[in-house]
């Protein structure tokens, strides 16, 4: 710092120690970013009493309110730093230092709270979606910095879409319940409740779901939950209305919702709140990765969910059940655009499926092929005869199945470039759409309505095609789309719905355990 009070950043930089706090100074802050920061201000410096210093403390605490981890700003250390700092003589070493201490841990905390801590790359084989990197509007910052209030700066940082407004709110919710202690707990048993039964465990279930709705905090005022009276004339009764929280508990957690309590609606019922608060956290983190530069129309399939929603041009909203991969056949996320359909598609057999679930079949029993309307084809395409190939080691033989009712495609397939081969397809199982949980493809996403949302794809891409007509023909047909359609695939195990309350998915790829470890992990860089 000048005699004038300017500040070099380069300088003050290389008056620091090798670490911040345990943070290595790498990890705080952008160079360049500190360097346009300054450059913008004429070299003012920002942290020139305690009271911006105090208010810098009291915006990274309150971080912990969007899932991040407090201490990894060391925000307790930054106030006796900053009292030395300012404590010592104008210029010292010691005050250049904290200065741009301060900033860099500022933009720090800034860029995760924009764009995620946690880099999804390293936790997810899987991840195929470019993470854009953080951007400030650096002239508003100083503007605000200037009259001491941090938490304006912070706000400039925090992601502007309405989920991640409602998952905030209801992590400050859930955290008020675990600040009460948590939710009581059914006891371990085998034998479900059912609508009638008296049983001590039904006095528990009340006050389980007060706790969540009803007369509790979480949206007793937008009805997530029926009022679930704890002073019941018979709180051991299972009564009418409690059956009909139960069944609402149940929907919001994608079970059957028949109000009987067995073992996998008590298994959710007795996840503890500090659980429910890291899947917030997890699914917080994933809005900050995913949900930055999307169009105004686009598809959006919710893997977790089993929904995929189409946002249309027109604003209106379209949405569907899907099937999605198995937990060892994992539907990717992704972010790709929708470029052709395929109408009446023939079937080639994915590598995995052949290798793995058709080929061992057909060694035990020839007739395998012939049962399901599988022929074997050369790598060029020529159809071979099945009983002349060598199937103990078929090489670079393909199956495939042609277009038909009993096709697993169905009758549509709609496409998007990516490395894993999936896509969006119909299905002739369409009984399983009315399952509550449907992680049961080999991948791809089976969508409910499939020939619907082609027809809406066309319209809305300028594609002038009837699906209806070039499906009655039979004949096999891509057909391309005037105008991309965006699609993005992600996963989430917790849904804001429109009336406020939160819907909690089953983590059935287990990829939350991942996030949570690296939102707690030190930040040491």
């Amino acid at each position: 710092m000048g005699i004038d009070g300017s500040i070099n950043v380069e300088h003050s930089l290389a008056d620091q120690p090798a670490t911040v706090g345990g943070v290595s100074d790498s990890a705080l802050g952008n160079l360049d970013e500190l360097q346009r920061f300054y450059a913008l201000r004429g070299q003012r410096p920002v942290w020139t009493n305690m009271a911006r210093v105090d208010a810098l403390v009291a915006a990274l605490e309150s971080l912990s309110g969007d899932g991040l981890m407090p201490s990894d700003y060391h925000p307790r250390q930054l106030a006796i730093e900053g009292q030395q700092a300012l404590a010592s003589r104008q210029g010292s070493t010691a005050l250049r230092a904290f200065e741009s201490k301060a900033t860099s841990t500022l933009l720090t905390a800034m860029a995760h709270l924009q764009r995620g801590k946690v880099d999804p790359h390293q936790i997810d084989n899987g991840w195929e979606v470019d993470i854009a990197p953080p951007s400030f509007d650096l002239v508003t910052m100083s503007l605000e910095l200037d009259e001491g209030d941090v938490e304006a700066v912070i706000e400039l940082a925090r992601p502007d879409f309405e989920p991640y407004r409602q998952l905030r709110s209801a992590l400050a919710e859930y955290q008020s319940i675990e600040q009460q202690g948590g939710w009581p707990l059914l006891s371990a048993r085998d034998e479900p409740l059912r609508p009638g039964d008296r049983d001590h465990d039904v006095a528990m279930l009340r006050q389980r779901l007060g706790m969540e709705g009803g007369d509790g905090v979480i949206a007793a005022d937008t009805g997530y939950y029926p009022q679930v009276s704890l002073d019941a004339p018979d709180a051991e009764i299972y009564d009418p209305q409690l059956v009909e929280a139960v069944r609402r508990f149940q929907r919001h957690h994608l079970l059957a919702d028949d109000g009987v309590v067995g073992p996998d609606t008590r298994l959710a019922l007795n996840v503890s709140v500090s659980q429910r608060i890291d899947q917030i956290r997890v699914n917080m983190e994933r809005v900050r990765w995913l949900l930055h530069g999307l169009p105004d129309s686009f598809v959006l399939v919710d893997i977790a969910g089993y929904q995929l929603t189409y946002f249309r041009p027109d604003g209106q909203v379209w949405r569907s059940r899907i099937v999605v991969g198995q937990p060892y056949r994992r539907t990717p996320t992704l972010r790709s655009e929708i470029t052709y359909l395929t109408l009446n598609p023939t079937w080639t057999v994915p590598p995995t499926i052949y290798r793995e679930d058709i080929l061992p079949k057909v060694r035990n029993n020839p007739g395998y092929l012939a049962s399901r309307g599988l022929y074997p084809l050369t790598p060029s395409g020529q159809r071979l005869d099945p009983h002349a190939v060598d199937w103990s080691n078929p090489g670079g033989v393909m199956l495939r199945q042609g277009a038909g009712p009993g096709n697993p495609l169905g009758r549509l397939v709609i496409r998007f470039p990516n490395d894993h081969l999936v896509y969006l397809h119909d299905t002739p199982s369409r009984h399983l759409f009315d399952r509550a949980q449907r992680a049961l493809s080999s991948g791809c996403i089976r969508v409910e309505g499939v020939t619907q949302l082609a027809q809406m794809l066309f319209d809305d891409s300028g594609t002038s095609a009837s699906v209806s007509r070039l499906l009655a023909d039979g004949k096999t047909r891509n057909i391309s789309l005037e105008r991309h359609i965006p699609v993005v695939l992600n996963y989430w195990t917790v849904q804001p719905e429109t009336d406020g309350s939160l819907a909690f998915r089953p983590d059935i790829y287990h990829r939350d355990t991942d996030v949570v470890a690296a939102l707690d992990r030190p930040l040491v860089l």
